[in-house]
């Protein structure tokens, strides 16, 4: 992160013009690498629902990264997650993790999943070293036909409990 950088993370209850932006560029991203077939994303409609709460990242003010985090029962879901290429590198995929984890655990929620596809290096190499582990398919993917999830890698983190 260069000195002058300012990183900023913001709930967006609804979808902004700037949310639209960065989820029409990440599926675009997407739709080059991957089949509809094995694209899991959540729509906008889905992605502000009440157990969803979904973030902009903004470096110096600019908007340039999102995701969220799906909140279920007995576990967390990482949705959406992308950071623009102009701004890779520079610690904003990191602080959105952290406060996706940070949700989760405020939550009650000790563990944090996700799914990504095997061709995002760059996304494998954070989630790594953020402490996720390689995991079984779950929740809606185990029941998917195996082609839907030949690219998905399914990973998950435990999360430590928030001290009383």
């Amino acid at each position: 992160m260069q000195n002058a950088d300012k990183i900023t993370i913001e709930l967006v209850p609804t979808a902004t013009g700037d949310v639209r932006g960065l989820i029409r560029e990440l599926d675009q991203e997407l739709a080059q690498e991957y089949t509809s077939e094995q694209r899991h994303g959540l729509t906008l409609e889905a992605i502000f629902q009440p157990h969803v709460r979904f973030f902009l990242a903004r470096l110096n003010e600019e908007p340039v990264g999102c995701g969220g985090v799906a909140l279920f029962a007995d576990f967390a879901e990482v949705k959406r997650m992308f950071v623009r290429s102009t701004a890779r590198r520079r610690g904003v995929a990191q602080e959105l993790l952290t406060r996706i984890e940070a949700e989760a655990r405020s939550a009650g929620l000790t563990v944090l999943r996700l799914e990504t596809g095997d061709r995002q290096a760059a996304a494998l190499r954070l989630y790594k070293q953020a402490g996720f582990q390689i995991c079984p398919a779950f929740g809606v993917y185990a029941a998917m036909p195996p082609g839907a999830i030949a690219t998905s890698v399914f990973m998950e983190k435990l999360l430590r409990p928030i001290s009383a």
